[in-house]
């Protein structure tokens, strides 16, 4: 789920533009295209990437619920005051405490993808697309997610359900992107 329609913030601290693939695999090399899970029913075979300034919503294990919050272009200045006013960022991500000692154990890689066989996603902003196998050129490691966050100026928020809090962002102004939502393991996991 992704309230992500439009070109990324103009964000110099994001880094020169890349596409990027994470896991926790170490020994990924080829990508070949694969129908997503969550898009069996309409894609074809695909490889995802997501761009450099999106790539901060993948600094989680794979499988942990997540939601991310930016503000846009259209986000009122209610929703600014709302969501960022008790904050110098501009980027929040919450996780649930389930999630937390997982979130600490983790060891993601992130693979950089050439961009020439890969075109702009036209329904999710950040996500890129490619229809043939792409080999990485570059491999770093995340070896420590939370200080990966802290370096990036990115808050991160730990709380027992993100369930209230989301219910607040979809209805809201804000850019978003809600990953794995669907893993919540709390008791209101409902949008």
């Amino acid at each position: 789920m992704t309230g992500a329609t439009g070109a990324a913030p103009d964000d110099a601290d994001a880094g020169p533009f890349a596409l990027w693939h994470f896991s926790e695999d170490a020994d990924l090399a080829t990508f070949t295209p694969r129908i997503a899970p969550t898009q069996r029913d309409r894609s074809t075979a695909q490889v995802w990437a997501v761009d450099t300034w999106h790539a901060p919503t993948y600094w989680f294990p794979p499988q942990c619920p997540r939601g991310c919050i930016w503000p846009g272009e259209a986000t009122t200045d209610e929703d600014r005051r709302r969501f960022f006013g008790h904050s110098n960022t501009s980027r929040i991500h919450v996780i649930e405490s389930d999630w937390l000692d997982r979130m600490r154990a983790c060891r993601l890689f992130g693979y950089r993808l050439p961009a020439d066989t890969f075109s702009k996603h036209p329904d999710a902003g950040g996500y890129w697309v490619s229809w043939e196998p792409v080999t990485a050129v570059d491999r770093i490691e995340l070896a420590d997610l939370l200080a990966q966050h802290a370096d990036a100026g990115i808050e991160l928020r730990v709380t027992p359900s993100l369930w209230p809090w989301w219910r607040a962002v979809i209805d809201s102004t804000v850019e978003f992107s809600g990953i794995r939502l669907h893993n919540s393991s709390s008791a209101d996991a409902t949008p």
